[in-house]
C-alpha cells in the first residue's frame, strides 16, 4: 500500500500536473485564437469599453461559478479530473455523473487515490462517447429531432434533473444518515433563493444551493464523525 501511495504522489500527480498544465494552457490559447486572429491579421479590434463592459456582464453572471465549482467537485473528480473537465466542459450533466458512476461500479470512496483514478477513467470514456456522439449530432440531430412529437422533445428536458436524482439515490445509499441532511439543505437554499432571499447577491445566486449543500454536508458530517455518529 506504502509502495502503491508513493507512485501515486511521485510519479501519478507530476505527471498529471505537467500535462494537465499544458492542455489546459493549450485550450485557453484556442479560445482565445479566433479573436487574436481578428486582432492580429485583419486589426479587427473592439472598442475596450466594449471589451470590459462584456466581461463584466458575463462574471456578474456566472464569474462566482469559477470558484464554487472546482471547489465543489474536486472531493469527486480529483487533480487529473478537475483538468479533464475543465478542458471537456459539460461538468454538472455529463462528466460528474459518468464519474460517480465509475466510482460506484468500481466500489471506491470518493476523495480517495482510488476514487480520483476511477473517476478519470470514468471521465475519459465519457469525453470519447461525448465526441462520437456530438459529431453524429452536429450532422444529423437536427433531422432527428424534427421527426420527433412535440411531447418527446419536451420530455427530454427532464433527463438532466433524472441524472441527478440518480446520482443522488446512488451516494444516499451509501450514507444513508447524511442523506436526509443533504437533501434538507438543499431544499431550504432552493426555497431560499426562490422566495429572493439571496436576491442582493451577483447573477443569478443559485450557486448557493450548491455551495451550502456542499459543503454544509461536508460541515455536519464532520461534526458527526468526530461524535462517531457516523
Amino acid at each position: 500500500m506504502n509502495e502503491e501511495k508513493n507512485i501515486y504522489n511521485d510519479e501519478y500527480l507530476p505527471y498529471i500536473n505537467k500535462w494537465g498544465k499544458i492542455t489546459n494552457w493549450l485550450g485557453v490559447l484556442f479560445s482565445f485564437g479566433p479573436a487574436l486572429v481578428l486582432a492580429v491579421v485583419f486589426n479587427i479590434i473592439p472598442p475596450i469599453n466594449a471589451i470590459i463592459t462584456g466581461f463584466v456582464a458575463i462574471a456578474g453572471a456566472i464569474g462566482i461559478m469559477w470558484f464554487i465549482e472546482p471547489i465543489s467537485y474536486f472531493p469527486i473528480v480529483g487533480v487529473a479530473g478537475t483538468y479533464m473537465a475543465f478542458i471537456s466542459g459539460n461538468i454538472s450533466n455529463m462528466r460528474i455523473p459518468c464519474a460517480a458512476t465509475a466510482q460506484k461500479t468500481a466500489n471506491v470512496e470518493p476523495g480517495t487515490e482510488e476514487g480520483a483514478i476511477i473517476a478519470t477513467l470514468g471521465m475519459a470514456v465519457s469525453i470519447i462517447v461525448n465526441i462520437i456522439i456530438l459529431a453524429i449530432g452536429v450532422f444529423a440531430g437536427t433531422a432527428i429531432l424534427s421527426k420527433m412529437p412535440e411531447s418527446i422533445v419536451s420530455a427530454l428536458n427532464f433527463l438532466l434533473p433524472a441524472l441527478f436524482g440518480a446520482i443522488f439515490v446512488q451516494f444516499a445509499i451509501k450514507k444513508l444518515k447524511l442523506a436526509p441532511i443533504a437533501l434538507f439543505i438543499a431544499l431550504i437554499l432552493t426555497l431560499a433563493v426562490n422566495s429572493g432571499v439571496f436576491s442582493f447577491l451577483p447573477g443569478k445566486p443559485t450557486y448557493i444551493v450548491t455551495l451550502g449543500a456542499v459543503f454544509g454536508t461536508i460541515a455536519i458530517s464532520t461534526i458527526m464523525y468526530k461524535k462517531k455518529m457516523l
